[in-house]
């Protein structure tokens, strides 16, 4: 089988990775799974990788094995409006307050929340997400942040607890068409706690 092209140009292969380049290499490695290329435990060891890679290069060897017809910017059916996909990082913000994202509001890409002797609350049960993948960036100190992800969603926790807690976590049942929701960020004398939502709660 002739080998398709790389999504990058190899020129740029010592190049440094930006944001946009691992959005662009996520998308690919998601349609893979879909169409059966990748198995789901492959395509998480990729994702993985992905946040490893220092270089353009380095992101090109997680497709170099991967029939790609056409780079994507993300699966229509998770976007509420394709064209508004390159938005900026939301930012949420709740000092000495409290703030809440529910019903069916839009996840962008990457969104920041800092609780400061304060409360955030995300609901994505019925969200609407801009990409395949999205990031949520908190940081609590002397605050908390809960997150309710909907069923089936895969949950990556990559966040810290100094004299806090930072547990986020998704449900036994991944669905591999649905988005992945990447949790990061700090705890420190505060909490970060997520869990999924059952039917049956709604």
């Amino acid at each position: 089988m002739e080998n398709r092209p790389s999504p990058m140009d190899s020129q740029r292969s010592h190049l440094r990775a930006s944001d946009s380049n691992r959005e662009q290499i996520a998308t690919v490695l998601g349609e893979a799974m879909s169409t059966g290329q990748l198995s789901h435990d492959e395509y998480s060891e990729r994702l993985d990788k992905l946040y490893q890679a220092k270089t353009v290069g380095e992101l090109q060897l997680l497709t170099h094995d991967l029939q790609i017809d056409q780079p994507h910017p993300v699966t229509p059916s998770l976007v509420s409006n394709p064209s508004a996909t390159n938005s900026e990082p939301e930012n949420v913000i709740a000092i000495f307050g409290g703030a809440d994202r529910k019903g069916r509001w839009r996840v962008r890409r990457r969104t920041r929340a800092l609780a400061l002797f304060g409360g955030v609350r995300f609901d994505l049960t019925d969200a609407e997400f801009e990409a395949r993948e999205v990031e949520i960036k908190v940081t609590a100190i002397f605050g908390g942040t809960e997150i309710i992800v909907p069923e089936g969603m895969e949950v990556r926790n990559e966040g810290v607890g100094i004299f806090g807690g930072f547990d986020v976590h998704g449900g036994p049942d991944v669905d591999p068409s649905a988005p992945v929701l990447v949790v990061k960020g700090l705890a420190l004398f505060g909490g970060v706690t997520g869990k999924p939502r059952r039917r049956r709660e709604r």
